[in-house]
């Protein structure tokens, strides 16, 4: 026999009852449909998504199955960081441990088209993913300009708008960039480095910058905003000629010859600058921290390279290394996401596969 419950049955529910907490559950259930649904854009069709973000980007340059939708030409690296230890007092990641941490990378020409001629834009990029010994991890995109043309999402979708082909010449309408310009005074400090900006031939050469603040977190609790760039150590290089790929032949020549290196410089903000705008340099006479060494010592095509399948999202970081108040890094790391599972569903076109092979013909 069952031994007697030690506590009595509860009385059944009234018809009230029972009605009030399945109303209370369809209430539950109508606000996370709801917050889906915000959040997808789908009630709100004019509000700014990842999705219009990425959207925008397929119109400008086209779809091109499974490569990202921008920064869609590149090539795999890998290597190390060689920690000196200088930015330890700054922040408890590992990877500013002394020592080395591997690395996995990415150089790119930020355009939409994978096939397009390196001259077609004068930015680089580097992404960047180190794995700590712990397992965590710090990815990050940097691009080879010292400040971004605007601060906020919403001005960087209305400059890709801007920046939409016309179709009766296949390029933007100058008008409609003048107009985009004229009415985001934001856009001087880029406007102003564009005029004397003079990109190098070499993926190898070019210095990075994160452009968005993060923020490091010491031992003690205590954070400290901070920009990062690598600095090239080799500061030569030769024209690029006519061959559309020859950032790829130069990075491969180099490094067959020995190995590439960089100087992570982090940029301590002082009280004051602006850690919510992209748009905004900070005075340069900030104290600066050489953290090591980025050291790389190989190249792989992207096709069947490491780097292939990685989101580098800068919003995946250690412990002891955290996001600022930047809008521009949740839209990045939403808009990476929509790209990434975009490309990777494309499984028959992914680069590397007889198919694409078959489509690039």
């Amino acid at each position: 026999m069952n031994a007697p419950s030690q506590f009595p049955a509860p009385p059944p529910l009234s018809r009230s009852s029972m009605l009030l907490r399945f109303a209370l559950i369809g209430a539950v259930l109508l606000i996370v449909v709801l917050a889906f649904g915000y959040v997808g854009g789908w009630l709100a069709p004019q509000r700014l998504t990842a999705q219009r973000m990425v959207n925008q980007l397929q119109a400008n340059a086209g779809v091109f199955p499974g490569y990202r939708r921008n920064h869609a030409k590149g090539v795999c690296v890998a290597g190390y960081f060689d920690s000196n230890g200088q930015a330890q007092a700054f922040s408890v990641a590992q990877v500013f441990a002394p020592g080395r941490t591997p690395v996995v990378g990415r150089f790119a020409v930020p355009v939409g088209n994978p096939y397009a001629p390196d001259s077609s834009a004068p930015i680089r990029s580097m992404a960047l993913r180190f794995t700590e010994a712990n397992g965590q991890q710090w990815r990050s995109g940097m691009n080879s300009m010292p400040v971004f043309p605007v601060g906020t999402p919403q001005a960087f979708f209305e400059l890709l708008q801007a920046q939409h082909p016309d179709p009766a010449s296949g390029k933007p309408d100058p008008a409609k960039l003048g107009a985009f310009f004229a009415s985001h005074p934001e856009t001087s400090a880029f406007l102003a480095w564009v005029k004397t900006a003079k990109p190098s031939a070499s993926y190898a050469t070019e210095s990075y910058w994160s452009l968005n603040a993060f923020v490091l977190v010491d031992a003690n609790g205590d954070k400290h905003p901070v920009r990062w760039r690598m600095v090239a150590e080799n500061g030569n290089s030769t024209p690029g000629g006519s061959d559309p790929n020859y950032l790829d032949a130069d990075l491969a020549q180099r490094l067959a010859q020995g190995p590439q290196r960089w100087h992570l410089v982090l940029t301590l903000a002082s009280p004051g600058d602006p850690t919510d705008d992209a748009s905004k340099e900070w005075p340069a006479d900030r104290h600066e921290v050489d953290a090591g060494t980025l050291v790389l010592t190989g190249t792989e095509p992207q096709e069947s390279g490491p780097c292939r399948d990685i989101n580098y999202d800068p919003t995946v970081l250690p412990n002891g290394i955290q996001i600022s108040d930047d809008p521009l890094l949740p839209a990045r790391s939403a808009a990476y996401a929509t790209s990434y599972l975009r490309r990777t569903s494309e499984e028959a076109h992914l680069p590397g596969t007889a198919a694409s092979h078959t489509e690039a013909k």
